[in-house]
This record gives C-alpha cells, structure tokens and sequence, in this order.
C-alpha cells in the first residue's frame, strides 16, 4: 500500500514538473539612457549582431513608451503600474507622500513576487534603482537571485586608483555587498552573472524568469580599449551626417515613413562650426559610448549561447527595451560638473554623451531623458520567441511599460491575485501584447496614456498626442502619425481636442495622486534631492544652452 502511494505521489511531482518545463522562460533585458536609434535594428552603425539576430527573428515596435527617466521607468517595469501609483512618481528620493515615497509600495507588485507564485524561479543581473532602503532590495521583492547595484549610476572599473577623488564600486549580490575587482568591467560582470544564474537554475526543472538591467550606456563613459579601438575615427564624420544617415536607414527598415517629418535643434552648433580640437574631443565621446553598446551586445551573445548550451532557446520569450532616450543637456546649469580623473573611457572618466550627440541617438525624435517628448519617452522593443514570434515583423505598437506585467503573466499562465501577503493590490492598468507579439492584433486600449513626471506631462490618445513641458506648462497637440517629430503644435486648431485630452488627464493625475510640480519640487539644480546614489556624488552634468557653451566644456572637462 505504501508503495502504491508513493508511486502515485512521484507520478503527480513528475506531472507537475512536466507542466512546469511547459511554461515559457522569459528574459527581460533593459538598456539605460540608450536613444531610439542606438542598435543596428532601429537605424545605428554601431554593431550589435545579436540584437539584430533577435529582430530578424523576432518582431520590432515602432511605438514602444517609456517614463523618460530611470527611476519612475523601472518602478513601471517592475509592477505594471504607473509611476505614482507604484510609488515612484519622482525619483528614488522621499518627497513625503505615498505616490513619491521613492519606492515601490506593497500594494504594487513585482513581476518576479507574481511569478514566483506561479512556479517560477526568478533572477536579477544588473541595476535596481527602485527602492534603496534594504527592505526594498530585489532579493526583498521576490528575486530568488540578485547581482548587481542597488541605486542610479555605478562606475564600470574598480575605481580604486581614483579613490581619493571619487566613491568606490558598490554592488551587491544576494544581499552581501561586493566589489569589482581590477580588470573586471561591469557589463561583463552583468552578463556572466546572468549566466551563472541561468546554469544554476537549470538544477531545478523550473521555468525562469531573468531580468537583465544594463547600466551601459549611461554616464559615465568608460569602455574596453578594444572595443573602443573598433569605433576609432567612425564618428569624424561628425552629428549632422550621422544623423542623416540613421534616419535614412529608418525609412530603410520601415521604422519611419519615408515623408517623415524630421525635429531640428537648434542648441546643436553645425559639427563643421567646430575647431579640429574640439571635433576630436566629441568624437572620442561618441567612439566610447558606442563601444559600450557594442559590449552590451556581446553579452546578449553569451545569454544566447547559455540558452542554447542548456537547450532552452526553443521555449523563451526575450523583450528587450531602453529605460529613456539618450541624455541630452536635461540638468540645468547650477549643478557642480564632476572633473575627469582621466582620459574619456578609461576607470577615471566622468564624461557622458552630451546633447550633441543624444540628438543623433535619438532620431529622428525631439527632444531628451527627462521630457515627455519623443525623444525622452520613445524606446525600441524587440520581442523574439521562435516557437510563437514571426521572424522580421514589424508593428506600430502603441504600447507601454504597463503592459508588459500582463503580456508575461499571460505567456506564464500566472494569476495576479487580489491580495497579497494580507496586502490588497492595485488592479493593472495595462493590456497584454501577447496578441500583438503572436499573431499582429492591434491593441484594444479602453482608455488613454499618461506621463507625469516633474512637471512634464503628455497623454497619447490614438493618433493624437497632448504634451506639455515644465516650467512653460502649455499644452501643446501633435498628430503622431503624421508628424512624430512633433514639429507642428495643432493646439490652437483642435480646441476640442485639448479641452477632452487635458480633462483626462486631470482624472488620471485625481486617480493616480499626481501633486503639482511645484508643490512638491525638492530643493536644488534641476530638483533633484543631492545624488542619484553614494556612487554618484557631484555627477558628470553639463546643461548646454548654447553651442559657444557647449564647446567651452569640452575645453574645461
């Protein structure tokens, strides 16, 4: 009889790990400050032949949104919620209410504490930045495994040559603190821990989900000299060119329509404007930055090569995004620029991109991080699956950070309960795309989409989209499909329209505890509470209101 039962017990455990191994894996990985046209699939010369393996595989949207900064993006990411409803409406700094307490909330769940409860394991490689405090750490949160750093910025070296000048490399891993030691790069490290976990996990017969966060290529700009030497004089050909040439290649590819209307800035000097010493400064910045694309992509390589060693590449669903566009002169002038204790890309570097260059990044976009233009809230998403994904799609989208909690709890067959841990949970506001990804079905949206955040505002309803930038705080209309650059403000021929897209926007700022900007605006430049993180005190910041400015930096790093 015991045997009978035992025998029945290890039938049931055997069909219950066979469900499991049904259910898909899933990789989520997620880029940071990279601009729309930074990979090879969305119109870049820098070389990234594994994302464009996944695009050519997979499918590519052309209207994915972001929340056009780092902290409010991933608080999104993580809960399918929207910012202030997760917690996260400003920064990861408390400003003393609960829709910007600087971090997620109880009520909003992480993608990896729902699917935990629904068999999987789950792990993390990479950048956090939603919730400093201990209590708040991914292992907190529902991550099986964790590797990575906990706040807004790291350095990419061991910077312990510099370390009478700048703070030192604070990671941590299973919530033990550990350092980086010398020769070790962090999107290596990033990378190989994301494979360690994956070879771990294979022990266990259980579907995973892995989040891979890339702190490349925000600042500071620091690269492998290799990588570095393959960009080595690619970018004389300066921003005005390259520009034309990404977007060239776009209507190419079939990302934008071939009468697109393209956004100008005017703070960008014409590269020819430039001395031949201060071309040659950009384009170091521009060879640096692209060579640590081009290592992020090598390590989507290695998890490609790790999927197929463990044979799991057949049954995994891949999305990959950027959390903002590129950083352009976002920080007003008054915030102390970190001075570079070397050269641009070495361990003692600070610089960053500047605007000159995220205005190629981000094209054919306007604007940058931090605004609720295109240019801030536009990412790339590629989404590959090869049992259910059709190779070589494209599709318009449009599509949001609050929608991917449901299109993964949807591929998992995981529930999203009610309560949990004695905690009532916020409904999730977004659809699933799994429908759009699988067979191409247009997303059935009930209601609108909305941004908020420091006082830039914006709703997208169909074509039609309602913006408005701080400190001006004048709603401006744009038809996105016809003129995506937003070069054409239609406000003040669409009243109409303005009146109902505004009054919507004042339900969701009601519902979502939205405060007025200036209410709530922390002291300092820009309103930001001191640092990101202990990592990143007096950051690399330059505004560059002018180009006579803008060269004078590069004089005086």
């Amino acid at each position: 009889m015991r045997i009978c039962i035992l025998l029945a017990l290890l039938g049931i455990f055997q069909h219950s790990m066979a469900q499991q191994q049904k259910k898909p894996n899933i990789i989520l990985i997620m880029v940071d400050d990279m601009g729309f046209s930074d990979i090879g699939p969305y119109g870049s010369e820098i070389s990234t032949p594994n994302l464009d393996r996944l695009a050519r595989e997979g499918l590519r949207l052309r209207e994915f949104y972001n929340n056009s900064i780092c902290a409010p993006t991933r608080a999104s990411l993580m809960t399918g919620q929207f910012a202030h409803k997760a917690g996260i409406g400003y920064f990861n700094v408390n400003l003393g209410l609960p829709a910007y307490q600087g971090y997620l909330n109880k009520s909003s769940l992480t993608l990896a504490e729902v699917l935990k409860q629904s068999g999987y394991s789950t792990l993390m490689s990479g950048k956090w930045h939603v919730g400093d405090d201990s209590l708040s750490w991914p292992n907190q949160r529902g991550f099986d495994k964790f590797f990575g750093f906990i706040g807004g910025a790291s350095n990419y070296y061991d910077i312990s040559p510099y370390k009478e000048k700048v703070p030192p490399v604070q990671l941590v891993e299973n919530n033990q603190q550990v350092t980086l030691q010398p020769g070790q790069y962090l999107t290596d490290e990033i990378a190989g821990h994301a494979e360690k976990f994956l070879d771990e996990q294979d022990k266990t017969g259980k579907p995973f989900f892995l989040y891979v966060a890339y702190n490349a290529p925000h600042w500071p700009l620091q690269a492998r000299p290799e990588d570095i030497a393959k960009y080595k004089g690619k970018y004389s050909i300066g921003w005005d060119s390259l520009r034309t040439q990404r977007i060239d290649k776009q209507k190419k590819l079939g990302l934008i329509n071939a009468n697109t209307t393209i956004s100008r800035d005017a703070e960008v000097p014409a590269w020819q404007s430039l001395t031949y010493d201060e071309q040659k400064l950009w384009e170091k910045k521009m060879e640096v930055y692209a060579a640590m694309i081009d290592r992020m992509d090598q390590g989507i390589g290695r998890i490609l090569a790790k999927l197929k060693e463990l044979k799991k590449d057949d049954n995994t669903l891949i999305v990959f995004i950027s959390d903002n566009g590129a950083q352009g002169g976002f920080i007003p002038t008054g915030r102390k620029r970190q001075r570079s204790s070397g050269p641009i890309g070495t361990a003692g570097s600070y610089d960053y991109q500047e605007q000159n260059w995220a205005y190629v990044s981000n094209s054919p976009h306007r604007s940058y991080k931090a605004t609720a233009y295109e240019g801030g809230i536009s990412s790339p998403l590629i989404a590959w699956y090869p049992a259910k994904i059709k190779g070589g799609t494209f599709a318009r989208g449009t599509a949001h950070l609050i929608d991917l909690a449901p299109t993964f709890y949807e591929v998992a067959g995981a529930g999203y309960p009610t309560v949990f841990n004695q905690v009532n949970t916020h409904p999730l506001p977004g659809v699933s795309l799994a429908p759009l990804f699988f067979t191409q079905q247009e997303i059935s949206r009930k209601t609108p989409l909305f941004w908020e955040r420091a006082g830039n505002r914006a709703v997208r309803n169909g074509k039609w989209k309602l913006v408005s930038s701080y400190p001006r705080n004048q709603w401006e209309l744009y038809d996105i499909e016809a003129d995506r650059a937003e070069t054409k403000d239609l406000a003040a021929q669409n009243p109409q329209i303005v009146s109902e897209l505004s009054a919507a926007y004042d339900s969701w700022a009601k519902n979502n505890d939205v405060v007025d900007y200036d209410k709530i605006k922390p002291a300092g430049p820009s309103g930001f509470a001191g640092p990101f993180n202990s990592n990143t005190t007096n950051t690399n910041t330059n505004a560059t209101a002018t180009s006579g400015r803008q060269r004078s930096a590069q004089r005086n790093p």
